[in-house]
């Protein structure tokens, strides 16, 4: 029996990358795993089908984030699909992991793409907890996926930065407010982790250079933060809230 076993999460984003990573772990804890995705069924299907074959139980559902009443739309989509696999529905861990990056200067940023990147990493996190509250029960996980850019200035992602600032302070923030229910809020700030998602890590040059950042001279993976993030949703993480724990393999220590 894994640590998660009897529990229900949802990992926004859950298809690829790190999502994947933090679906695939869960579900080997025994977790039940809605896997959201937005546009690559392909790959949220693929994840689903891995977490049966090793055992556990997991489905698959899509709806865009970024838009108006997305929030609204995630929980419809999985209030539907949940009681065919646990008739009681509700939920013990969300995730909140799906997320772009913006790349330019604050010269080449404009109000569009500023606004989008908050929309999906910032303001869709906000109302998907709001909205998800009365499905999640009392001493359950929240958990959100930060960056280590919050922590350091890197002028040329200065959007995508302000808005995981935003995702660190509603980690703060929804701690204090759900304490009283056993609700453990935290966040899970990674590196530079290779995934599709970043296709230059693939560069030898790069890739050689990110992995000099680290103290462990390598590139982050995503089960590096899916391992994490298992141990925040599970019970032996309990007294730990209003965290933004680092899980950069010691990135930038040195700057």
């Amino acid at each position: 029996m894994g640590k998660l076993s009897g529990k229900t999460a949802l990992v926004t984003g859950g298809g690829r990358g790190v999502g994947r990573g933090i679906s695939e772990r869960l579900g080997r804890e025994g977790a039940l795993v809605a896997v959201h995705y937005g546009s690559d069924a392909t790959a949220a299907k693929d994840t689903v089908r891995t977490i049966e074959e090793e055992g556990g139980r997991a489905f698959a559902f899509r709806t865009e984030l970024g838009t108006p009443g997305d929030a609204e739309a995630l929980w419809a989509a999985f209030d539907e699909q949940i009681t065919e696999f646990a008739p009681e529905g509700g939920l013990d861990i969300l995730v909140n992991n799906a997320g772009v990056v913006s790349n330019g200067f604050i010269d080449v940023i404009d109000e569009a793409e500023y606004d989008r990147v908050f929309a999906i990493n910032a303001k869709a996190p906000f109302f998907i907890v709001k909205h998800g509250l009365s499905r999640l029960r009392d001493n359950g996980r929240i958990i959100n996926i930060s960056s280590g850019v919050t922590k350091v200035a890197i002028p040329d992602v200065i959007a995508y930065s302000a808005s995981k600032g935003a995702v660190d302070t509603l980690t703060l923030t929804l701690a204090q407010g759900l304490g009283s229910r056993g609700i453990t809020v935290n966040a899970v700030a990674p590196g530079t982790i290779e995934t599709d998602a970043n296709p230059w890590v693939k560069d030898p040059e790069s890739r050689a250079h990110i992995a000099s950042v680290s103290v462990f001279n390598r590139v982050g993976q995503p089960d590096d933060i899916g391992d994490v993030v298992a141990f925040l949703a599970s019970d032996d993480a309990r007294w730990i809230t209003a965290e933004v724990l680092d899980v950069s393999g010691g990135s930038a220590l040195g700057v």
